[in-house]
């Protein structure tokens, strides 16, 4: 069973996937959009191409853990990708997830300039790792 995390931004949106037994996460692309319907055409592409049987949604509560506005974008994602795949999709939290994915790039020496390219898809692997090990 696959499994798809999703990273959500204002611009872009991090994407990962689980291997077919659903066991290890890895980042397989960033979708930088300016309408909602498209980034929605691309994430039912990724869950045709992979066969994906469920989503989660990185939920970026704030630290006090109240909603803010990021995290109600990420919950109206949530529930349009479920109407419009038809697919389960659940709300993880996903606090700092941005912030240790540029630290690990950061650690690894990878420019700012690439950093930009792969930290929203660093930070989908996290949000979808946090989720296998809940389970």
């Amino acid at each position: 069973m696959r499994i798809l995390g999703l990273d959500p931004g204002e611009k872009r949106i991090g994407i990962a996937v689980t291997d077919p037994l659903g066991i290890t996460a890895q980042g397989i692309d960033v979708i930088t959009f300016q309408d909602l319907d498209d980034a929605l055409a691309e994430i039912q592409k990724i869950c045709q191409n992979y066969q994906v049987e469920r989503i989660v949604v990185g939920n970026p509560l704030n630290m006090n853990g109240t909603r803010g506005p990021g995290s109600a974008n990420a919950s109206h994602l949530a529930q349009l990708i479920e109407e419009k795949l038809g697919l389960p999709v659940e709300l993880i939290d996903e606090r700092l997830t941005s912030v240790s994915a540029d630290k690990i790039l950061i650690t690894g020496g990878v420019r700012r300039k690439n950093r930009r390219k792969v930290k929203d898809k660093l930070a989908a692997v996290m949000i979808l790792e946090n989720y296998l090990a809940s389970l």
